[in-house]
């Protein structure tokens, strides 16, 4: 849970970002930029910004935005029905990107949020810098992260069913809950 005028600057902030590594995006595409705090309440630790370029039955993109010290939570695209699930390619804009996918453990840069250590398993560490890009076969569990200055990448995928992704942290609610100024959200600490 994020406050309103939390929400707005992280709105802003991300806009910014995609801006400054040459994105052309609307005044209305950057009002629309998603806030996942992941039901959290600690969005400048675990989170994500998400702006959805387009999502048609069948395919999707988005540009993602990771705050410096920024993690989105370890997840996976599952199956639905006769579907084998998402199968997702990213590729970075700027910034550089943590990756972290099943293999072997190579984790040597990144850092696990505090407490966090059962939710976080997948340890084989890639580092991608603008240009670099890997695709994700539906049902492999991975997390990112983003180091200083913070990174920017586009997300293309197959078919979009984000509500049902699963998360290694039972704790994870996939839509953010916005309270309004005021009303202290629970364990929040944002420094964005």
């Amino acid at each position: 849970m994020i406050t309103r005028t939390e929400c707005l600057r992280a709105q802003r902030r991300a806009a910014e970002m995609i801006r400054q590594a040459g994105v052309r995006i609307t005044s209305q595409e950057a009002a629309a930029i998603e806030v996942v705090d992941f039901g959290l309440s600690h969005l400048a630790e675990e989170g994500v910004q998400v702006l959805t370029l387009f999502a048609t039955d069948r395919v999707s993109a988005k540009i993602l935005v990771t705050f410096p010290g920024q993690t989105e939570p370890e997840h996976w695209h599952p199956p639905v029905g006769a579907d084998p699930g998402k199968e997702e390619t990213i590729r970075v804009i700027s910034g550089a990107l943590h990756v972290y996918v099943p293999g072997a453990d190579t984790f040597r840069r990144g850092w696990i949020p505090r407490g966090k250590d059962a939710f976080y398993t997948c340890r084989h560490e890639l580092i991608l810098p603008p240009c670099g890009q890997w695709t994700f076969p539906p049902g492999t569990p991975h997390w990112f992260q983003a180091p200083e200055p913070g990174a920017v990448f586009y997300s293309i995928s197959t078919c979009v069913r984000d509500a049902l992704d699963g998360f290694a942290d039972p704790g994870v609610v996939r839509l953010t809950r916005i309270v309004e100024d005021g009303e202290e959200p629970m364990g929040s600490h944002l420094n964005i």
